[in-house]
């Protein structure tokens, strides 16, 4: 409690000057405080007697500290014992808390998840294998994929990544090399050798909410259904799962080699169709951005470049909110807080 003031009668700037320099309550001081020296003027009535600068200062905050909770105090004792191998990283991998064996947990990132798993990262090498094996060697995306076991279009990721390395190596730009080689230790990681297991699945299918009812469609017995034929009973948008995959080639291939064809012309036929497929979507991308670039006008500044496009303002589909209208993502505000309207959705396209 701070000291009170017996005279009142003082004006109010020598009123602050009493409070800032009372001295503070026994409690509040430290126990080995050296005694102040004491002045050899007569106190004034109205301001108390100063002390010597040996004397201890008055703290900023005179609250008590507050205790420390049980969670807390348990996390301090374990930063002390089992968890002071954590403090700085040894070795070459992940350092999990589940490796401290009084955890009696599996090896997971997360002890009380025990459902999480931590996915593994490519390696540099494995990043530069790739690199080397679309850019170097030419084989198609696709087929690198297949052999590797990588998703195509981490493969493509990998192969602009890798090109924008090498761009800045030539141009001696600054790179954190040890800052990524660092992040790389701590991390799960695949080398893509013989010896590993895959590293992704590279065909998974997109499972269509129409394929997740029962159906009961009448077929005779001399008829051959196929999925096809499954996959248009469902709907006819509906693709066959064929037609889902990243590398329907794959297919193609095993197909082939049941049908005892050997396997070195069934990989050679694999490696011609992966780059007939990546050729023609490559035109057709070509084509794609040719005619969007000749729907625009371009004035060309100086300083800038000008691209002018011809838009219909009504096109705003039935209800206003068509996604490929001008101005869909801001100039038609959501219902999702109004009330009265139904927010579960009535269908699926």
């Amino acid at each position: 409690m701070p000291p009170r003031i017996r005279n009142s009668n003082c004006p109010p700037q020598q009123l602050l000057l009493n409070y800032l320099d009372a001295p503070l309550p026994s409690s509040l001081l430290p126990v080995h405080r050296p005694a102040a020296v004491a002045s050899s003027s007569t106190p004034s009535p109205c301001r108390p007697q100063q002390q010597s600068a040996a004397a201890p200062q008055r703290c900023f905050s005179t609250s008590q500290p507050r205790e420390m909770t049980k969670p807390q105090r348990e996390f301090r004792q374990f930063l002390k014992h089992a968890g002071k191998q954590f403090e700085k990283h040894v070795g070459n991998g992940p350092m999990y808390l589940s490796s401290v064996k009084s955890m009696g947990a599996d090896d997971v990132p997360f002890p009380s998840n025990k459902m999480f798993r931590s996915e593994p990262v490519l390696s540099s090498r494995a990043r530069q294998i790739i690199w080397e094996a679309v850019m170097l060697k030419g084989m198609p995306l696709k087929a690198v994929s297949a052999q590797y076991q990588v998703d195509v279009r981490r493969v493509a990721a990998v192969v602009r990544l890798m090109e924008i390395e090498k761009r800045m190596e030539k141009e001696n730009a600054p790179m954190a090399i040890p800052y990524a080689l660092a992040v790389e230790k701590m991390l799960p990681r695949s080398n893509l050798t013989g010896d590993e297991q895959p590293f992704e699945p590279i065909n998974d299918v997109h499972v269509h909410s129409f394929t997740m009812q029962q159906l009961f469609v009448p077929v005779s017995e001399s008829r051959e259904f196929t999925r096809k034929d499954a996959a248009k009973a469902f709907g006819d948008h509906i693709l066959p799962p064929d037609h889902k995959m990243r590398i329907p080639e794959l297919v193609k291939m095993e197909r082939d080699i049941l049908n005892d064809v050997p396997q070195a012309q069934a990989e050679k036929d694999f490696l011609a169709s992966t780059r007939e497929s990546e050729r023609v979507f490559a035109e057709k991308e070509k084509y794609v951005a040719a005619k969007r670039d000749a729907m625009k006008s371009k004035v060309d500044t100086e300083r800038f470049e000008f691209r002018i496009e011809d838009i219909n303002s009504e096109a705003v589909g039935k209800k206003g909110r068509a996604r490929g209208a001008v101005g869909w993502r801001y100039g038609v505000p959501f219902n999702d807080r109004q009330r009265g309207l139904y927010k579960i959705p009535t269908s699926v396209g």
